[in-house]
């Protein structure tokens, strides 16, 4: 039975001003009429019935998913009181989906992600959904294909023979026409020169934090190597919404703040991974909004109320009240509810310390 989990609790800094604490970038519609949760949510309905989709969010984010998703049932909500972390975060989903779905299938995606080609994406999830379904201790990761030398990510190197060994974590598979390949290593973000070598060798993918394992196979890595954070969740009473809330708030700020990379995926065995071409990006700032946007005969992304004379290669966003820009280019132009923010687009990288310098 294959369930998903989407990941919304991200802060989304790095499209600040837009993004704020109260609405991060999950929650904003930067790519169409529709916000990032949305179309991660219609992406998956196409496969996955709405009651087995699931999103785990912040507490104070239950409002915001509720309004832009309507039609999810109210149980399907899963609340942090506090961000932990992807590994106590995946564990408490799990043991939550579990009361529901006992032998379910979760698939693991974060919420903000772009993806073009929904019907690739889908076969491959059903594809992992197949293969874990047959090898419950199996961990499948969907990898992107590079198509650049990007020092911005982390890597997954996967062994491309297949192996005679019996052990199935070293098995190489097809299902459907998709290859499933056995992981040799997690690699954190490499720089340029390797990152190129990485490109050479071929056998190499972004990780694009996208998981399809068994809930039980989860819950046990958790114990086995997280143990703390493991009875910590274990202990939280599920019987209801209100028990469930209420002990959350006061058990879950002591897991392990560690992510699911360090704490799981470094460490298990049988983890294979499906190499994806899917016109995947992680919109990770202004910068994906521009090469996904439309631009006008000068270069300029004008979203909302915006009037552009005589200026080119311009981001600029309205988000209520009328901009004109004149005369101007490579800025990055953004009006939220609290400022106007004008940067030249050299400093869209350095949004984050912007803002702390800003707000203290």
């Amino acid at each position: 039975m294959l369930c998903a989990l989407i990941m919304a609790g991200g802060k989304g800094e790095r499209f600040w001003p837009l993004s704020t604490d109260k609405r991060p970038k999950q929650f904003l519609n930067l790519l169409g009429e529709k916000t990032m949760i949305q179309m991660t949510v219609e992406r998956l309905n196409r496969l996955i019935p709405l009651d087995r989709i699931f999103v785990v969010t912040g507490e104070v984010y239950k409002d915001i998913v509720q309004e832009q998703l309507p039609n999810l049932p109210e149980k399907n909500i899963i609340l942090e009181p506090v961000g932990r972390n992807t590994a106590p975060c995946i564990a408490l989903s799990a043991l939550y989906i579990k009361q529901f779905y006992q032998d379910a299938v979760m698939a693991v995606v974060p919420s903000d992600h772009l993806i073009s080609d929904d019907e690739k994406f889908l076969d491959i999830l059903s594809a992992g959904s197949d293969f874990v379904s047959k090898n419950k201790k199996a961990i499948v990761t969907i990898g992107i294909t590079p198509d650049r030398p990007e020092s911005g990510y982390g890597y997954i190197k996967y062994k491309e023979r297949i192996s005679n060994d019996t052990d199935q974590s070293d098995v190489a598979a097809d299902i459907d026409s998709i290859n499933i390949f056995p992981v040799e290593a997690f690699v954190e973000k490499p720089s340029k020169e390797v990152a190129k070598q990485y490109l050479m060798e071929g056998n190499y993918l972004w990780n694009a934090g996208m998981f399809i394992w068994n809930v039980d196979n989860v819950i046990e890595l958790t114990k086995k190597f997280i143990p703390s954070t493991y009875n910590i969740i274990n202990s939280i009473d599920m019987t209801s919404q209100e028990a469930f809330i209420e002990e959350c708030r006061s058990k879950y700020p002591n897991v392990d703040n560690i992510s699911v990379d360090y704490a799981i995926m470094e460490k298990a065995d049988q983890i294979h991974v499906i190499p994806g071409e899917f016109g995947w990006d992680d919109i990770g700032s202004w910068f994906a909004v521009e090469r996904y946007s439309t631009k006008d005969e000068c270069n300029n992304v004008c979203k909302g109320n915006v009037t552009s004379i005589d200026s080119s290669s311009n981001l600029v966003v309205s988000n209520s009240k009328p901009i004109v820009v004149a005369g101007i280019e490579n800025l990055l132009v953004v009006e939220s509810d609290e400022l106007i923010f004008v940067c030249t687009k050299d400093q869209i990288d350095k949004l984050k310390e912007i803002k702390k310098k800003v707000q203290g």
